[in-house]
């Protein structure tokens, strides 16, 4: 590989890179965040609350893929936007739930059972 083709190819390289990086959705946990949404936007995330932490403020939820924030399904602990979100459920509950990630934290804004 003569210089000129392997200069090509690295700059080609560089240029794919930059593609994808910028192909990412906004508001991802990833990279740069995105101005939180207000708690009635975004799509609704179905789980399974697994424990209630109410004076720490958290539910540990079971949950499925929560595409904005390009999350896939596991089970993790949420701190509740709002306290009274804790009464709405109740351990075991299957739920629908709206989370962001606001200042690096993965806060739920919005949570009914169903």
């Amino acid at each position: 590989m003569n210089k000129s083709t392997a200069f090509i190819s690295i700059a080609a390289l560089l240029i794919s890179a930059t593609a994808i990086a910028d192909d990412k959705p906004h508001g991802s946990m990833h990279g740069d965040q995105a101005a939180p949404m207000a708690p009635s936007e975004g799509p609704m995330t179905e789980g399974e609350v697994k424990r209630i932490s109410k004076g720490a403020g958290k539910l540990t939820i079971k949950h499925g893929e929560i595409r904005n924030l390009d999350m896939p399904p596991m089970t993790m602990a949420f701190t509740v936007s709002d306290p009274a979100l804790i009464d709405k459920v109740k351990k075991g509950d299957k739920v629908r739930f709206r989370v962001q990630a606001i200042d690096g934290k993965m806060i739920i804004t919005d949570i009914a059972p169903y």
